[in-house]
């Protein structure tokens, strides 16, 4: 296997993902601030030029943050990040969409359009008008899930999960992208601080973040 991986947060989930596992995967780094991800070598295995993706020695590619840790989990089972059971499986999997599709997805878009628009526009379709109500959206939901997340130690319950990590590192990477959310939130800013101590996340961090710079 080889990982095609980047400074950027959905490459820091899977590496956060790998370290809880205990895994070791070969890495080639692939510069996304300067378009290598875009460069016809990167798009021959991955069409949608993004990263992750993880390259198999069938000649396979497989790509998507979630897509890769589901593979890597059915082949290292433990510690599990995503369950043990049917139910494990399917509440992890209902608490990561509800943060991706409700938060991060959001935070994503908006700093596209925005902090991150010199960046991307010619890239990708761009939108700086909705920016702002992408925020607004965001940090509404933020506050959405404080009340729903009640006083569990993790999104799952007594589990850590991808969920966890998904929502760790997106709201780490909003933090660094002037999208902050509220720390005295009653169960996230708690929740939040908990994540942070643990060993993969301040070792998924990428060797190219700088202090005060993005954090991918």
């Amino acid at each position: 296997m080889l990982l095609l991986d980047a400074m950027s947060p959905a490459p820091r989930c899977l590496r956060m993902f790998l370290l809880e596992k205990g895994l070791a995967l070969p890495a080639q780094q692939i510069d996304v601030f300067s378009g290598e991800n875009r460069q016809p070598s990167c798009l021959a295995h991955n069409p949608a030029g993004q990263t992750p993706a993880l390259l198999l020695d069938d000649g396979t590619c497989l790509a998507e943050s979630v897509a890769i840790m589901e593979y890597l989990e059915e082949l290292h089972p433990a510690p599990a990040l995503i369950g043990s059971t049917p139910q494990e499986r399917a509440v992890t999997r209902q608490w990561q969409r509800r943060v991706e599709l409700n938060i991060t997805e959001n935070i994503h878009n908006a700093y596209h359009y925005a902090e991150g628009l010199q960046r991307f526009e010619g890239r990708i379709p761009v939108a700086p008008e909705a920016a702002d109500g992408l925020k607004r959206v965001a940090q509404d939901r933020i506050h959405w899930l404080d009340g729903i997340l009640g006083a569990r130690d993790y999104l799952a319950g007594a589990r850590f999960t991808i969920a966890d990590i998904w929502l760790f590192v997106w709201l780490d990477f909003a933090d660094s992208v002037g999208q902050p959310f509220n720390r005295a939130l009653p169960h996230l800013g708690p929740w939040f601080e908990r994540i942070a101590i643990r060993p993969s996340a301040g070792a998924s961090l990428h060797p190219g973040c700088k202090p005060g710079g993005v954090r991918g």
